[in-house]
């Protein structure tokens, strides 16, 4: 007669418990992922004051040329006293805005050392701008206004631009043989950008030659961004810098044939012509709103250390089920019993890797925080398994096994574009690896 196995002993049941033991433990992995989401919010809160103290964002519209005119206007108005309605002209002062010819700017930016507060660290730059250009005499007979009402002595240029308390340096701009040199002037426009103007500019040059070239150039220290707005008729610029992992964001991307990218930094180069936006070279009484249209280089950190955690942390159930595998193999295999608070406390070393991996990191980098966390929960679990399953030759698979798994894991995080094809060879490969040697359990039988 054959013996009777208790269901509670059986193999069923054992892994049934160990499953349930791997849910019970994503309560405390929840709690470090918390953790490491408050700090990474922490950061960026620190980061974002500390980055707004030395330069914001830049985003840079202009120059524009500015041109008063005189309009005058039919106006019926009702006189009450002999109940007759009366014409009236009205001469209004309104605004033209003329953008360049040719626009072309070189900016280089230098990524400078980066500002630290208590643990956190601010990505800033130094971006020095140098353009050049040109300007055609005005066209105002597309909008039918005579010569004689446009106040040419009252013209001014104008950039339009974020990040004032940032410009480092008197912007001046050279327009033929004068020099012009940008003041802060009250914003007229319904947006959140500043406005630098010039004084009054002789445009009798214009007259005589019909086209007059311009130079000027800008200093900034800044973070995050640069774009410009591509207002002239043709539009090209070119930026270098030392930083290694720009993102090319706005309207349009950069010439592939001349873009460079590698450990070193960067060299992009735009060309935009009037053709390929929806704004003419000329506006009468508002500004066109072109930011939709601009271009230009995010300087973003691609995976920085609180977002290496948070991609680790998320492999934590398959950290610990992999792990709870292994020993319920052995387990099965060496017919050795592990209680499940041995099963307990090997998963608590587990998820104390992530608190040892971002208390770490703040402190040094994620790469060596990567490494002595991993190092320490590994070292720690296989001396556990010396004393639980009474020999070493099974504590030293164990060893290996966390050093493949945690060194396959750092590769992935590591990884941007093969992350997944990656992570998801090396998943077919374990599971692959799990059904070999589980193939031969009993899964009704007991110890």
């Amino acid at each position: 007669m054959e013996k009777q196995t208790n269901f509670f002993q059986s193999n069923t049941a054992k892994i049934i418990m160990v499953g349930f033991l791997t849910l019970i433990l994503l309560i405390p992995l929840q709690f470090v992922k918390s953790l490491i989401e408050e700090r990474s919010v922490r950061q960026k809160e620190v980061v974002s004051e500390t980055s707004e103290k030395w330069g914001e964002a830049i985003y840079f519209y202009g120059p524009i040329l500015k041109i008063p005119y005189k309009q005058t206007s039919e106006v019926v108005e009702f006189d009450a006293k002999t109940k007759v309605q009366v014409k009236k002209y009205v001469t209004e002062t309104k605004l033209a805005y003329f953008f360049p010819e040719e626009l072309k700017n070189i900016t280089d930016v230098t990524m400078v050392k980066p500002l630290q507060r208590s643990l956190y660290k601010s990505n800033v730059f130094n971006a020095q701008m140098d353009f050049t250009g040109s300007y055609v005499f005005p066209n105002f007979k597309i909008n039918s206004i005579a010569d004689e009402n446009i106040l040419w002595d009252k013209a001014t240029i104008q950039i339009r631009t974020t990040n004032l308390k940032s410009i480092k340096s008197q912007v001046n701009l050279k327009l033929g043989d004068s020099v012009y040199r940008f003041e802060p002037t009250q914003n007229k426009q319904n947006d959140s950008l500043s406005t630098l103007e010039t004084g009054l500019v002789n445009l009798q040059s214009l007259r005589e030659n019909k086209k007059q070239n311009f130079t000027f150039n800008i200093n900034y220290n800044g973070s995050k961004m640069i774009h410009f707005a591509p207002i002239g008729k043709t539009t090209s610029a070119k930026m270098t810098s030392n930083w290694p992992s720009p993102s090319f964001s706005g309207n349009f991307l950069p010439n592939d044939k001349n873009k460079k990218i590698n450990a070193k930094g960067f060299e992009a180069e735009w060309e935009v012509l009037h053709l390929n936006r929806p704004f003419p070279q000329q506006s009468f009484e508002m500004l066109p709103n072109v930011k939709p249209h601009a271009f230009g280089v995010d300087f973003i950190t691609t995976v920085d250390e609180y977002q290496q955690n948070e991609r680790a942390s998320k492999y934590g159930f398959l950290v610990i089920g992999l792990t709870f595998l292994i020993f319920f193999l052995i387990q099965s295999i060496s017919k050795i019993n592990i209680h499940i608070f041995q099963y307990s406390m090997i998963g608590l070393a587990l998820i104390m890797f992530y608190t040892l991996l971002i208390s770490i990191t703040e402190h040094s980098s994620f790469t060596l925080a990567y490494v002595v966390a991993g190092a320490s929960v590994i070292v720690l679990i296989s001396l556990y398994s010396i004393s639980i399953l009474k020999n070493k030759k099974f504590p030293a698979f164990i060893g290996i096994s966390l050093t493949f798994l945690y060194t396959f894991i750092f590769v992935i995080i590591q990884m941007e574009d093969y992350a997944l094809l990656v992570g998801s060879i090396g998943l077919f490969l374990i599971l692959a690896a799990v059904m070999y040697f589980s193939r031969k359990i009993d899964w009704g039988a007991g110890n």
